[in-house]
């Protein structure tokens, strides 16, 4: 966590009432930004290879700049899927349906360059061994139902809403681009209040500064943020540049996993480094993040701990992980060897095992592309053989069996 500042406030006593206290910001970035754009292709390219083959392998990467979509990467599969109409479609899900917007799906350019998967690769996957090598993270914290750090969670918040006003029609000036920022204020380590808002939206080129401003503040971000975390003194930042006309791929180049600390912890926590849209699960840089947080969400929902990271490493080809670790920063309530032991006897976490108990090869990942791959709520979708669940990472379904192996009341 940031290193703070002290502040102190008077007790009933009269002494002063010192606090540790700390400021910590995250980002989020809405469905219309460039590299969400891109993020969504990717995983709708995976999606749609997964429902017709759930065995594919897909490591599918996006560009999307001014009139052009780019597909590469590398992909083996039975399935047959016409890239430009999921690419096209993508975009036109997302809402960029007008010229004017600087990107339209009807008539930018789709190419495509695909290869196989390289067979050395191949051969160390088809045996259940990792695709990759690599350490993957996984974090949980008590400060919010979801067991995630609050400002990530309320970043998500508010880019969510501008989706939502913008596609219902609420707040029709409003654009798919867009980001939100919110700085938290922690006390002991607990989230206690909002310091500051900064939201930057694309815009239709008939709104004013002052209306736009205002709407965003009773629209998006009052509606948003609980009202016994907006203090007095809250600073807002409200498209501060003045004008936020030209967006999307017009004003910026997308590219697929270049928004890591959005999609995982907003910056609490640490981060492997790999990126999640458009790989499938035998890649371990998105399975192995799963199954991380996955382990580190039923170490805290199971009171083992208020705050905790999982590491995960691995080496290309084999399936054991080569490490596994758990850091609880000062807050477990059993030793931290004795929460890894528990986790060694109720995870599998071989990339098999992993997709397995997370059901990983279905078409899920569409979901995934914005607002978060974490803190999301399970929930079923599809039907027949393309049945599935979606965020089973987030299910805390291991608590009981944690508490009872870590022996809690020992």
């Amino acid at each position: 966590m940031v290193p703070g500042l002290l502040s102190s406030s008077p007790t009933a006593s009269g002494e002063p009432d010192v606090h540790d206290r700390s400021l910590f910001t995250s980002e989020s970035v809405t469905e219309g930004h460039p590299d969400k754009v891109a993020g969504a292709i990717s995983d709708a390219v995976l999606d749609a290879l997964l429902a017709q083959d759930p065995a594919a392998r897909v490591a599918c990467e996006t560009l999307v700049t001014t009139g052009l979509a780019v597909i590469a990467g590398e992909i083996t599969t039975s399935a047959y899927v016409h890239l430009p109409d999921i690419v096209r479609d993508t975009i036109r899900n997302i809402g960029y349906t007008d010229a004017g917007f600087g990107f339209d799906s009807n008539t930018c350019a789709v190419m495509s360059t695909i290869d196989r998967q390289s067979r050395d690769i191949g051969q160390g996957v088809d045996t259940g061994g990792a695709g990759d090598q690599g350490m993957m993270f996984g974090y949980a914290s008590d400060e919010t139902d979801e067991l995630m750090p609050m400002p990530i969670m309320l970043a998500h918040r508010l880019t969510k809403a501008l989706a939502d006003r913008r596609k219902s029609g609420d707040l029709k000036w409003l654009r798919p681009d867009g980001k939100s920022q919110v700085t938290v204020v922690y006390e002991d380590g607990q989230p206690v209040a909002v310091d500051t808002v900064v939201i930057s939206t694309q815009h239709a080129e008939s709104i004013n500064n002052t209306r736009l401003r205002k709407a965003i503040i009773s629209d998006v971000i009052e509606a948003s943020i609980p009202k016994e975390l907006r203090q007095k003194k809250i600073k807002y930042h409200i498209n501060p540049t003045g004008r936020f006309v030209i967006g999307g791929p017009q004003g910026d180049a997308g590219l697929t996993g270049r928004k890591i600390i959005v999609d995982t912890y907003g910056g609490m926590g640490r981060h492997g480094g790999g990126a999640f849209s458009g790989k499938d699960p035998s890649k371990v840089d998105r399975s192995a993040c799963y199954a991380a947080r996955w382990v580190a969400k039923n170490i805290v929902a199971a009171g083992l701990a208020r705050r905790c990271e999982v590491q995960v490493a691995y080496a290309i080809g084999v399936a054991e992980p080569v490490s596994i670790r758990v850091d609880t920063f000062g807050t477990a309530t059993v030793p931290e060897a004795r929460i890894l032991d528990a986790v060694k006897a109720n995870f599998d976490l071989t990339p098999k095992g992993i997709t397995s108990a997370l059901d990983l090869r279905k078409p899920i990942y569409g979901a995934t592309a914005a607002y978060g791959h974490f803190g999301r709520t399970p929930q079923k979708v599809g039907s027949g053989r393309n049945a599935a669940t979606l965020f089973t990472w987030e299910r805390t379904d291991k608590a009981a069996a944690l508490k009872r192996a870590a022996r809690v009341d020992k």
